[in-house]
């Protein structure tokens, strides 16, 4: 049973590693994690966010409901245009066990690259919430957190919430 690591675990800010074989324990950690996303209504989860350095995704379009499943993704352009959107994350909860949110600007557009459970190299252009869910989920295999774009005074704001459920 996987378990959802939170804001102040150090994996969090590890950089993942590219997974070299797709092995049905990846395939079934991925069906997990889906699960792990809905049942917490999150559009989004990244394996570190369930303690793993490997570089894999689960990410829904809230629209259509249609999930990706995508292994080493990579974001291989963005657009010019941005658009501050709130954004809120299930490892950054606040004192109520909810997300805690704020507005965080992001290229409107991103064109991604990523391996599907087959193995098949997928591309997409995304634009809007799509976008957004990419970007910040690729973000947590890199070791970041939607937290490092916000303004000092912002992220300590976001952050007292934080130790507030501590």
């Amino acid at each position: 049973m996987l378990q959802m690591k939170l804001c102040g675990d150090l994996v969090l800010r590890e950089k993942c590693e590219p997974i070299t074989e797709i092995t049905p324990e990846i395939l079934d950690i991925m069906d997990e994690m889906q699960k792990m996303m809905h049942d917490q209504n999150g559009v989004g989860l990244a394996a570190p966010q369930v303690g793993l350095l490997k570089r894999f995704l689960v990410m829904m379009e809230p629209d259509s409901g249609k999930v990706f499943k995508m292994i080493n993704p990579k974001i291989l352009s963005h657009s010019d245009e941005t658009c501050v959107m709130e954004e809120g994350c299930l490892s950054v909860l606040g004192h109520d066990n909810l997300p805690v949110f704020a507005n965080v600007t992001r290229p409107k557009s991103v064109e991604v690259e990523w391996n599907d459970e087959n193995g098949d190299l997928m591309r997409a252009e995304m634009s809007g919430l799509p976008a957004r869910i990419v970007q910040h989920e690729t973000d947590h295999l890199d070791g970041i957190l939607f937290i490092d774009y916000l303004s000092p005074v912002r992220r300590e704001m976001v952050m007292r919430k934080v130790r507030k459920r501590k």
